[in-house]
């Protein structure tokens, strides 16, 4: 049953300079400063925290603080309220006292690019849009073909050619167009520019819209609700594009505003990208390369040479005082296997950078065993077995 809640939408702004731009319009990011738009809200009629659980079991349970006008035009899977999982085989194996896991894999389409999509092709139907295009990695290709599917609107995919068989696959069966570009995403995110200019489809790239990271936030207001309000020390997260990092904080700043999180620490994040691809990590270290020295990673999603929210994700890693850890493939691998082998999830290779990541943090004392830790598992391993033969 769709709720009769109101969203407390006000307003769009840059992430810059704060310019600010209507939300009854259509938007893309920021012309003023070329940075991504972000949603404010209004402070109005909220909910009690605890009759949350009164509400229907998806991230739509949050609809005050979700930009969509008119819940008719809503755009549903039934994503969100993905499982907290302990993982108590490792964590024993490792000497860890509370570690746990948020298994995005079980999302509509596989992953956590359900909860943008879903946001975001519901405010483009409310907008009037008919067409969209997207360019992918893997996961949010299968996301835009599906609710476009839903929602009656063309949409057109743009990957990498060595993007797995059945990533590609799953865009035709939803009936989306598949366009394949020898090269990574940003390759990918030129050619979709100009298919735009020449179509005037909606392009729905990585936070050249605003309201992926709307659907990507409720992941922080789900953490908090199913923590019981207690946020884990640290919180690690495999970090392409960024907008699921972005969105986490974003919720837990808006949850702070309205008075559901007390006066307790925010969690540190950790970005976790691979050696293959990791412009956040050398840009932390002061070693950045360019674009064109990165190549495709096992883990698809972070295979993004140049994020659109750079500017963003170091922001959050500072005021989290958290930071950036890389990985090498391998180590991907194995992590692959060894949390199948040990807690029973499939998970995707973007997981595994994270578990990989903590360990070393924690062999180098940067994380302690006593900390409270959360891992967000971004996807389903089902998905990526052509690439761990």
């Amino acid at each position: 049953m769709i709720q009769t809640t109101q969203s407390l939408i006000s307003h769009l702004a840059c992430a810059k300079c704060g310019t600010k731009y209507s939300h009854d319009q259509l938007q893309t990011y920021a012309t003023c400063c070329n940075q991504p738009l972000v949603t404010h809200y209004t402070k109005g009629q909220m909910p009690n925290p605890d009759d949350l659980a009164k509400r229907e079991n998806s991230m739509w349970r949050y609809a005050e603080m979700l930009p969509l006008l008119d819940q008719n035009n809503r755009v549903s899977l039934g994503e969100g309220m993905t499982p907290i999982i302990p993982l108590k085989r490792l964590a024993r194996e490792h000497h860890l006292e509370n570690l746990y896991l948020k298994d995005e894999g079980l999302n509509p389409t596989g992953s956590f690019k359900a909860r943008g999509l879903s946001m975001a092709i519901s405010k483009a139907k409310e907008l009037g849009v008919t067409e969209c295009i997207i360019p992918t990695a893997g996961n949010a290709g299968g996301a835009l073909s599906a609710y476009c599917a839903v929602a009656g609107m063309k949409a057109t995919i743009v990957m990498p050619r060595k993007t797995p068989l059945i990533f590609q696959q799953e865009c035709q069966f939803y009936g989306a167009k598949l366009i394949l570009v020898d090269g990574l995403i940003d390759e990918c995110g030129k050619l979709a520019n100009q298919i735009t200019h020449d179509t005037g489809a909606f392009n729905v790239s990585t936070l050249k819209e605003p309201y992926r990271l709307e659907g990507k936030k409720t992941m922080g207001y789900e953490i908090a609700e199913q923590m019981k309000w207690q946020l884990p020390d640290i919180i690690l997260y495999p970090t392409g594009g960024g907008t699921g990092l972005l969105g986490i904080w974003k919720a837990f700043q808006e949850m702070r505003a309205l008075g559901w999180l007390t006066d307790q620490p925010l969690p540190k994040m950790i970005a976790v990208q691979t050696a293959n691809c990791s412009p956040i990590v050398d840009l932390i270290n002061g070693t950045a390369s360019s674009p064109g020295s990165y190549t495709m990673s096992i883990a698809n999603g972070l295979s993004v040479p140049v994020a659109f929210g750079q500017d963003m994700i170091m922001q959050v890693l500072q005021a989290s005082k958290g930071g950036a850890v890389k990985v090498i493939e391998e180590e991907i691998k194995q992590g692959v296997h060894e949390i199948s082998a040990k807690e029973g999830i499939l998970i995707s290779p973007e997981g595994a950078a994270i578990w990989q990541a903590l360990k070393r943090l924690v062999q180098d004392e940067k994380i302690q065993p006593h900390q409270q830790i959360l891992l967000l598992n971004t996807g389903s391993g089902y998905k990526y077995l052509e690439n761990l033969n």
